[in-house]
């Protein structure tokens, strides 16, 4: 059967370098000013939140392995909720790269004037 090859597939391309990239990323905030009261609470909140994230992910992501890989060597068909499951990683590895898991930009350099100053 092709699919549970694919499953494999899918969680070591998108999840794990969704779970890497979002460690590096996890402690990142633009934006916020840590020195300031008001913002300290909203900080830990963000951090606790990315974190749990990835935490969910890392548990889901280890479930659609162990059993999409122990369905294989038995030879049994995948329980419907294994795809499921499948789905819900990517979406969560999809909501962890496209938010605190991207690199971020450096500026753009300014030309410089070919005029002479």
């Amino acid at each position: 059967m092709l699919v549970p090859p694919l499953l494999i597939v899918g969680v070591l391309l998108l999840a794990l370098p969704a779970l890497v990239l979002g460690g590096k990323g996890l402690f990142r905030h633009r934006g916020y000013n840590a020195a300031e009261p008001g913002d300290r609470a909203s900080v830990v909140t963000i951090v606790l939140l990315r974190a749990l994230l990835l935490l969910l992910l890392l548990l889901v992501s280890g479930v659609v392995l162990l059993s999409t890989i122990g369905a294989m060597v038995v030879g049994v068909e995948l329980h419907g909720m294994v795809y499921v499951l499948f789905v819900l990683d990517l979406l969560m590895a999809a909501l962890a790269l496209l938010t605190f898991a991207r690199r971020e930009r450096r500026p753009g350099r300014r030309r410089a004037s070919p005029a002479r100053r």
